[in-house]
């Protein structure tokens, strides 16, 4: 890279990284990607389809369970390396995976004084982020992690993934979070965000929580009541700790898994989230169905109008990141490189045909 082009990549990136969220009047949300690994074969595949921004996932030395500004920083040099803003990180745990097998569960299972070691280690990581120049970090406050039942058949030779509640294990053993109440899981909850939220804010850095994939009855799968599977369920989640900091890693395949005909209600979800501001990066994919029985579809593949719901985007102002999730598997195709240039690409063209 010669000296020119350097210092305008650089130029774009830090001017993108001081791009507000949502703009005064309509706004043009941009395409981004949230897929690991974040290295050089990985950067330089999103900016072969014209991803220019990016969540990232910094490599932790040790045992620690934050990133240092050290460490934040060579990722973010890596990412501009290849012409990309590293809009968001992971947090390195707190992740979408099942409480049996998460090593560092202690804030979803209540368990003190290990949840307050937890909650100091990401307060370190909010700080480290805010000096090393990366604005938002991802999370998820998941016990029960993203349940499916299988695989169906989906466009040509690929296969969508696929929920039915009449399907799944009728009386599946509990976890060791053991029966967990609506009200226990919205204390845990509580207790996380009075603690964290704080330093989001005195921090500036958006903190982004996915909400639960997918809802299940009110009585709760596995012994555990999934607040965060419906949408008055993220109404009360985002009212908590009321911050500009504090907000949705909105899933909208996740959201509409959570409606009864998501091709219809999944717009006035987007308006009354956007409308607030709660939207803080959007997980851009579709489902056919509706809630307890659905597959995950390609963009184009589902019930919901993508050109309608980025119109929606728009509408409120929403400026952040549309990014391809979850994409359908094919038998050439084991790592979903080919799916999520598709993605790319529909939603590429979707921001430009509706900027014109």
């Amino acid at each position: 890279m010669n000296r020119r082009h350097f210092v305008l990549t650089a130029a774009g990136a830090l001017a993108a990284r001081q791009l507000p969220l949502y703009a005064a009047g309509p706004g043009q949300p941009r395409l981004g990607c949230q897929s690991a690994p974040s290295n050089e074969k990985h950067f330089a595949y999103f900016a072969r389809y014209g991803v220019r921004y990016v969540c990232g996932y910094p490599e932790i030395a040790g045992d620690r369970l934050y990133a240092t500004k050290e460490e934040l920083q060579r990722l973010r040099d890596l990412a501009e390396k290849h012409g990309l803003n590293l809009e968001s990180i992971a947090a390195p745990f707190l992740t979408s995976s099942h409480i049996d097998r998460e090593k560092h569960g202690a804030i979803m299972l209540a368990q003190s004084p290990e949840r307050d070691r937890d909650i100091e280690q990401l307060q370190t990581l909010i700080r480290n982020c805010a000096a090393a120049g990366i604005p938002q970090i991802k999370y998820n406050m998941s016990i029960l992690g993203v349940l499916r039942t299988g695989r169906a058949p989906g466009r040509g030779d690929s296969t969508y993934s696929q929920w039915r509640l009449r399907d799944a294990h009728p009386n599946p053993e509990l976890t060791r979070a053991g029966r967990v109440s609506a009200d226990a899981a919205w204390d845990r909850i509580t207790y996380f965000l009075d603690r964290v939220i704080p330093t989001a804010n005195e921090n500036k850095i958006r903190m982004a929580c996915h909400p639960h994939d997918p809802g299940v009855p009110p009585e709760g799968y596995q012994g555990v009541a999934r607040v965060l599977g419906t949408v008055d369920g993220l109404k009360k989640f985002v009212a908590i700790r009321e911050s500009p900091y504090h907000g949705l890693n909105f899933c909208q395949g996740t959201v509409s898994e959570m409606l009864a005909r998501p091709g219809e209600e999944i717009f006035d979800v987007i308006r009354y989230f956007g409308s607030r501001q709660k939207i803080f990066n959007v997980h851009f994919r579709n489902i056919r169905g509706h809630r307890d029985d659905f597959v995950e579809t390609f963009p184009d593949d589902g019930d919901v109008d993508f050109v309608r719901a980025i119109r929606t985007y728009r509408e409120v102002g929403y400026n952040g990141l549309l990014m391809p999730d979850h994409v359908p598997q094919a038998p050439d195709d084991p790592n979903g490189l080919q799916s999520f240039a598709f993605c790319y690409g529909y939603i590429r063209a979707l921001i430009q045909a509706t900027e014109s």
